[in-house]
């Protein structure tokens, strides 16, 4: 597997955010000469700086919708990955335009900005909300995937290779559905649960970091990556939070299914499951190189047709009960809010 090359600068744009943090502190293990971390808010990069303490680190305040600020943090890396997003379902939902302005516009202003600069490598993070979306920031991230696979195509005599990864609910992650069950636990509050038969996939913050690592690492320019990964009920996961704390019993408050939320998400649709190469841990969905010449292949009769459900939070491997709660006490984030919470 290629190695991040030793005395390079990375960009990380979202960087104060819990994926960024995590790159961060997976990086400071390599020899790398600089990590520039890109994000708006300058209070979460000063706690940041304060944590870290290392040298190597520089911070830049700016906006991805704003070409200047974007380019002035990218310009002299060797690589980007573009973690920077609007990424709350029902707060996009009621300002779209916002979500098309970051996660649109702001991933076009990243990779141009690479692309004229030379980096060699970006990668971009995606959602399985973005397969078959229904929400607009779903819909926002899945044009962010075809902005990127755009550029891929138009600049690929550039040298920057361009790629693409997708992942479900991030456990622990700042905002996801864990953390806010675990605070009205130990209130003693009730659980409120949009729909306890709802599926979704369940992956750790180290493993979206090896997911991105390993699209940098294997990826051709346009490819999109997906991790494969279990999922559970939101009952299942109640059930093992309940288990986590002594066994206690809790309340549940049924407030229906949000503003663009799913019963059962997807990472992979049943077009690209034709396509896609299982490399494992992993999916790998190659860029479709044809040019907007059909005619070409119509002529080589390309009228193949088979049909598949994709990959699902329904069809992939199911958790109990007792596997959640061993996969979220094995996280180093799941320990420090229980700490917090007492």
């Amino acid at each position: 597997m290629v190695k991040i090359k030793q005395d390079s600068i990375i960009t990380i744009t979202g960087g104060t955010g819990s994926f960024g943090q995590t790159m961060t502190r997976d990086l400071l293990k390599e020899d790398v000469r600089e990590i520039r971390i890109f994000s708006r808010d300058e209070n979460k990069q000063e706690l940041m700086r304060n944590s870290l303490r290392d040298e190597r680190l520089r911070f830049f305040i700016g906006d991805v919708r704003d070409r200047d600020s974007v380019t002035n943090a990218v310009r002299g890396s060797n690589y980007v990955f573009h973690a920077a997003a609007l990424k709350q379902v029902p707060s996009c939902e009621f300002f779209p335009m916002e979500a098309v302005a970051t996660n649109v516009t702001g991933s076009s202003n990243v990779i141009e900005a690479a692309v004229r600069n030379g980096i060699e490598s970006v990668v971009c993070l995606s959602t399985d909300k973005a397969v078959n979306p229904i929400n607009a920031m779903g819909i926002s991230k899945a044009m962010m995937e075809k902005v990127a696979q755009s550029f891929a195509r138009t600049a690929e005599n550039s040298g920057t290779r361009i790629s693409i990864t997708r992942y479900g609910n991030v456990m622990m992650s700042r905002g996801s559905v864990i953390p806010l069950f675990m605070q009205q636990i130990s209130r003693g509050e009730s659980i409120t649960v949009t729909n306890p038969h709802m599926t979704r996939f369940l992956m750790s913050l180290s493993e979206s970091v090896d997911l991105v690592k390993y699209a940098f690492a294997e990826g051709v320019s346009g490819d999109i990556f997906v991790r494969k990964a279990p999922a559970a009920t939101v009952s299942v996961l109640i059930d093992a939070l309940e288990s986590l704390f002594g066994n206690k019993r809790v309340n549940i408050k049924n407030i229906g299914i949000r503003h663009g939320e799913k019963q059962h998400e997807s990472l992979v649709s049943s077009e690209e499951i034709l396509k896609a190469t299982d490399c494992g841990d992993y999916f790998r969905i190659p860029l479709d190189t044809r040019t907007l010449d059909y005619q070409i292949y119509f002529d080589r009769g390309t009228t193949d047709v088979n049909i598949s459900e994709g990959y699902t939070s329904a069809n992939t491997k199911q958790l109990t009960s007792e596997e959640v709660a061993k996969k979220i006490s094995a996280l180093p984030e799941f320990e420090e809010l229980m700490r917090a919470l007492k």
